[in-house]
């Protein structure tokens, strides 16, 4: 319904705005002022609901401001064709005309304070407080200025129209008059502003403060991401690292070098600090940082990567037979850290491209709030996961099952009288039509299916839980740092946070997703598109997953439920189980699935199971033995490195300096200059279900993800 709501306000937009210069040449006093009302209404109901749309008017030069000059021409018209004294009409348009120049000069304004407040660093979880950054400019002057700015035209437009209503001029210099008053009182207000931005600290002020507290810090190991593009979705690969961070008996530290990166960082006590430019990196002083850990390989790793006097490790966001989870460009660092057996033979079989020794197996930590299957109770109807992967960057990596089976997929499963849980790859449309198509049409389906069975029902119970799980996310931005204010304004207010602050944490995501799935059990089949539930959840809420080749298999086998690969191209099984890994415990599904009856048998009749065995195996060559735990490998590998590195570094000769070489592991072509790292990485492969980005952003990328 939604949809159909926002095309009637494109339509009332459309029509109100092109029927303004027709109603103003008439002239139709009345018929204007019904149209100009409907065309402010709608243009800002538009922002917030078909922001798509508004782009779009952006590109064809109908800017906001655009709209709102265009709508002051179209009153003065009216007025002229009313027969307005030429005084009004003068007074009007100098009125107007002052205030679009204040409009312009409060930008630049604008623009100069951004930029002072435009720091080098942004830090979290250090205590900023002795910078001496300022504090930002309030809100009502700040966020949103040009809307706020460009709606003071609002009393003029109101006074003349009533001014031509009673005929009578005051209404319409009253009008004038407030209008322009409130632009230069504003103006006024943000110029006193700049002059408190002007007091923020400069760069090496800012990274001199910063270090100052590193140092009392003393961090030990630290974890480098980089990304080209940053949203919530991509910020997993760090998120999914931050618990077994807090675990390691070593003081840890995140360096982010994209801004955008703060917004969607999880909750943590870990210090984190966001450094944009490469130059900054170099003047961060760690002296005691023995380890790198880096979720992904991006041009920007050679920005660390060139300090010798640290340990760099490879440890990825996932595992998958995709081949950027064992690309040579991994030789780059001193070790690669994998889950399993699996990991170490999938490396093995790039030829003289990394050595065994430099692998090291140490489970995956992340997978411990997986349920499993010994754990799980299925209700009467089987719940089946369905979690394609994207398209990939070109359709020699395309591992999809959307657009050649995706449809009869689905259709099949609605015959079988079972649940959907259906989490599209983030990703999926980006490169192809067919996949975006097939995967609307999905969606449609299910939502039909859906209303056959009290859809009406379920959708009153959603509603009803709406405002409940809003305001345990709101919670959650809050408990995790996401502070209102620019980049300098979020580092001003940075302090050490309380340790033991994650159990509210945890209450309340373990709240929220009580809440979502209890007022969700009336609908028959769920679309996941954000970023919760979590995958994890979905997860723990499914019978048997129906998925791709990537990741989520990997992560899946950890709860030693059925899962089925899609076969897409109907290879032979024994040709299918040896190219892929994580085939070797799945069952295979045609792309007819007209093997699907015989598969959903493994959750009606959990006797007949005969992949249960070949699972239990994969799980331990996939993920590692249980015991010792993935947490405690992973911690012993962490502090096996550091010692390994403090030892190389005491016997390394000294000569009074720091040296910042590339180990002899590593290869020439990432001691280059900045404008050379994009293309010295090439993209292989493509992220997997919980990411989201335009692909075109993602150049000079290995893996943004496995």
């Amino acid at each position: 319904m939604r949809g159909k709501a926002d095309l009637l306000l494109v339509f009332l937009f459309g029509a109100s705005f092109a029927a303004l210069p027709v109603l103003a040449l008439l002239p139709s006093l009345w018929g204007f002022v019904a149209a100009v009302t409907v065309s402010y209404l709608t243009d800002e109901m538009l922002h917030s609901r078909a922001p798509g749309f508004i782009r779009r008017l952006a590109t064809l030069q109908l800017t906001r401001t655009m709209r709102f000059a265009a709508r002051m021409v179209m009153l003065l018209a009216l007025a002229q064709r009313m027969g307005a004294s030429a005084t009004v009409l003068v007074v009007g348009l100098a009125a107007f005309s002052v205030h679009f120049a204040i409009v312009m000069l409060y930008s630049a304004v604008h623009r100069a304070i951004r930029a002072r407040r435009t720091l080098p660093v942004m830090v979290r979880n250090l205590d900023m407080s002795g910078a001496g950054i300022p504090k930002q400019p309030p809100a009502y002057l700040y966020r949103r200025f040009l809307r706020k700015l460009l709606h003071l035209d609002v009393p003029a437009q109101v006074g003349l129209l009533v001014a031509l209503i009673v005929d009578d001029v005051y209404p319409a210099y009253a009008g004038f008059a407030v209008m322009t008053g409130l632009a230069v009182a504003a103006l006024l207000a943000l110029l006193w502003q700049f002059r408190r931005a002007r007091r923020t600290p400069q760069a090496d002020e800012m990274i001199a403060s910063l270090n100052e507290q590193l140092a009392d810090y003393r961090p030990e190991v630290a974890l480098y991401f980089s990304f080209a593009a940053v949203s919530r979705d991509f910020m997993y690969q760090v998120n999914m690292w931050i618990e077994t961070l807090e675990q390691l008996d070593m003081r840890p530290l995140i360096i982010l070098r994209e801004r955008a990166s703060f917004r969607f960082l999880s909750r943590t006590w870990i210090p984190v600090v966001c450094v944009p430019k490469a130059d900054d990196v170099a003047k961060l002083e760690l002296p005691e940082v023995r380890v790198v850990l880096y979720p992904g390989n991006a041009g920007k790793n050679v920005h660390m990567l060139r300090v010798a006097e640290a340990k760099h490790v490879f440890i990825g966001h996932g595992d998958s037979d995709k081949l950027a989870s064992s690309n040579r460009v991994s030789k780059v660092y001193d070790e690669i850290w994998v889950a399993g057996r699996a990991g170490r033979d999938r490396y093995q079989r790039v030829r003289h491209a990394i050595s065994d020794s430099a692998i090291v197996e140490v489970g995956r930590p992340q997978l411990a709030p997986i349920r499993l299957h010994a754990d799980h109770t299925p209700g009467p109807e089987p719940v089946v996961l369905y979690a394609p992967t994207w398209e990939g960057w070109s359709d020699d990596d395309c591992h999809t099952s959307l657009i050649p089976m995706g449809v009869t997929l689905v259709e099949k499963l609605l015959q079988e009288n079972v649940r959907v849980i259906y989490k599209p790859h983030p990703l999926t449309g980006k490169r192809s039509r067919e996949a975006a198509a097939a995967d609307q049409a999905i969606k449609e389906m299910l939502q039909a299916d859906n209303a056959r069975h009290g859809g009406a029902k379920a959708e009153s119970a959603i509603a009803a839980a709406r405002t409940r799980l809003q305001k345990i996310e709101d919670r959650l931005d809050e408990l995790a740092g996401q502070a209102e204010g620019d980049d300098a304004e979020q580092t001003r207010q940075a302090r050490v946070p309380d340790r033991d602050g994650g159990t509210e944490w945890q209450d309340l995501n373990a709240e929220w997703h009580r809440v979502f799935w209890e007022s969700h059990a009336a609908a028959r089949h769920h679309v996941i598109l954000k970023r919760l539930p979590t995958l994890y959840e979905c997860f723990n809420q499914a019978d048997i997953l129906i998925s791709d080749v990537s990741s989520v298999v990997a992560d899946f086998v950890a709860s030693l439920k059925p899962y089925v690969l899609t076969n897409a191209h109907d290879l032979p099984d024994e040709d299918f189980r040896a190219a892929y890994t994580t085939a070797g415990g799945a069952y295979l599904l045609d792309s007819a699935c007209e093997r699907l009856p015989e598969i959903l048998r493994s959750v009606r009749e959990p006797r007949h199971d005969p992949m249960a065995e070949s699972r239990r195996t994969l799980k331990e060559y996939v993920l590692g033995p249980d015991r010792p735990t993935s947490m405690a490998r992973f911690n012993a590998a962490a502090l096996a490195l550091a010692e390994k590195g403090r030892a190389e570094l005491a016997e390394a000769p000294t000569e009074g300096h720091r040296p910042v070489v590339i180990p002899s592991q590593r290869t020439d072509s990432f001691n280059m200059p900045d404008s050379a790292e994009a293309s010295a990485l090439q993209q292989t492969d493509g992220p997997d279900p919980a990411e989201q980005t335009d692909p075109a952003d993602l150049v000079g990328l290995v893996d943004p993800a496995g």
